[in-house]
């Protein structure tokens, strides 16, 4: 190529300048699309790529209504409206359209909100349903947005909330199942890896992108029965207006499997409004997570294995002076009068201290609550029937309660006379009703459980009984002590219904 050059000295000078000017242009161009080429891309791509979580739906909680799930807690997906307050045009407009379509979901003084434009972002309310959302999106106003946000919904209000818990501000389950089994509810949020336009609106084709499908949480069954734990609910608040009490508690269990039917508490709560509860105690299921002194319930236990050991059995006798010495200390009976040579079946009935000490003494050398005496009592009510022991059930918040060890200088023969009629030891009402369940059903300890298994595809599948330990006392044991009960049974019934000041 001949280049026609000035001929005078400056414009030839002039022209080599120009001339290396573009040579620099043509070298940079060069440097940069072909050397770097690969460098720049890879930057581009990083500017325009983006990652968006794709959010897992939480699993729902389903209890029974006989075999058939019904939700205790679904999903719902309501929305957060926001603002770019930068680039709103019809600010007057919009104040007038959120008033009328979304009042109550709208924060206090959010039409202020629309002039702070120090910021691209202000949230103007909350919880909008989807024909609020769409009627607001029809508008088309710029600087406006929306953000989908999945909230529990609980049909049944606050049938069974301590069993359930809630999920918090940060979308973490807290307390009952939803604390217990947050990590199976949750699930695996995915991520989409993609280029972006410039509103970072992913692009669906790429051959960059990334996708991996969120994991949605399990759907839990409950073995909750919604029509016992409603019988349940209701007498407790019958039992609250009769008796004025400011806490009672329930639970049924199945003894053949160690499900729990039902669990209640009062006072109770909204799990839907959780945040409105001001004493944290109430979020607590006090059926587990309080242990207290059982009383006579334990009678039963003591009962159990007396006979197990066949030391007593409720026909035996005893004479009852309504007065018992163990060491330094006078046990009497709260209940007087029925005094001589009567049966343990008696002293069942009418629950008299004194008859559960003298069984509590047989186990021993017939006259005192020995180290054998009290080393049996703790076999059967700790390693056997696992009073003080949490149960594992998969609730949060569970308590363990005491049983004081014979090889404590506090497991005295004092404290086990008391321990034989249910002071001096401490369980919750889940510990007493497992155990009792396995005193009473042939001697199999079942892992108390409140799941009863997962809905997939409509179908629950179900999970199996556990066994924890089988045999603890004999079936001959269990079968004498449902008999004595029912006859217990039987009497308290008559007891009430005659009692003895009617003559």
């Amino acid at each position: 190529m001949n280049l026609d050059l000035p001929k005078n000295g400056y414009s030839r000078k002039l022209a080599y300048v120009i001339l290396a000017i573009a040579a620099l242009f043509v070298l940079r161009l060069f440097y940069l699309q072909i050397i770097k080429h690969s460098y720049y891309v890879d930057q581009a791509r990083a500017i325009q790529e983006r990652r968006f979580v794709l959010p897992a739906q939480r699993g729902e909680i389903y209890a029974l209504d006989g075999e058939s799930p019904v939700k205790l807690v679904m999903n719902q997906t309501v929305y957060t409206v926001f603002a770019d307050p930068k680039t709103i045009t019809q600010k007057d407009e919009i104040i007038e359209t959120l008033r009328e379509v979304a009042g109550g979901n709208l924060r206090q003084g959010f039409a202020d909100l629309l002039d702070q434009t120090d910021t691209r972002y202000q949230v103007l309310g909350t919880k909008l349903t989807t024909t609020q959302r769409d009627k607001i999106k029809a508008k088309n106003y710029y600087g406006i947005g929306f953000q989908a946000v999945s909230q529990r919904v609980y049909p049944e209000g606050k049938l069974a909330s301590q069993v359930l818990g809630f999920v918090n501000a940060e979308g973490t389950g807290a307390y009952g199942i939803e604390g217990y089994m947050n990590e199976r509810l949750k699930g695996e949020d995915g991520l989409l890896q993609s280029v972006a336009d410039v509103r970072d609106v992913p692009l669906t084709i790429g051959k960059n992108n990334i996708r991996i499908e969120p994991q949605n949480g399990d759907d839990l069954v409950l073995s909750i029965d919604r029509n016992i734990q409603s019988k349940v609910e209701q007498a407790i608040l019958a039992g609250v207006d009769r008796t004025g009490a400011p806490q009672i508690s329930a639970l049924v269990m199945n003894p053949n499997t160690g499900r729990v039917m039902a669990m209640a508490n009062y006072p109770s709560y909204n799990p839907a409004e959780f945040y409105k509860v001001r004493d944290a105690a109430i979020f607590n299921n006090n059926t587990i997570s309080v242990p207290y002194e059982p009383g006579s319930t334990i009678k039963a236990f003591t009962m159990a294995t007396a006979i197990d050991k066949n030391v007593a059995h409720a026909t035996d006798t005893y004479n009852n002076t309504d007065y018992i010495t163990v060491g330094d200390r006078t046990i009497s009976n709260a209940s007087k009068g029925r005094t001589g040579l009567i049966t343990f079946q008696t002293a069942m009935e009418w629950s008299l201290n004194t008859g559960f000490v003298t069984i509590a003494q047989r186990l021993g050398d017939g006259r005192n609550i020995n180290r054998t005496a009290r080393d049996t009592m703790y076999d059967y009510f700790y390693n056997r029937f696992r009073l003080g022991q949490a149960t594992g059930i998969e609730l949060s918040n569970e308590a363990h309660g005491s049983i004081i060890s014979p090889q404590s200088s506090m497991g005295n023969e004092v404290r086990y006379s008391n321990m034989s009629f249910g002071q001096g030891m401490e369980s919750t009402m889940l510990q007493v009703a497992a155990g009792f369940s396995s005193a009473v059903n042939g001697g199999t300890y079942y892992q108390p459980s409140v799941v009863a298994g997962v809905l997939k595809g409509g179908e629950i599948e179900s999970t199996k009984p556990e066994v924890k330990q089988a045999g603890l006392i004999a079936g001959s044991t269990s079968r004498e002590l449902v008999e004595d009960s029912q006859e217990q049974l039987d009497a308290i019934a008559d007891q009430i219904n005659n009692p003895p000041w009617k003559g």
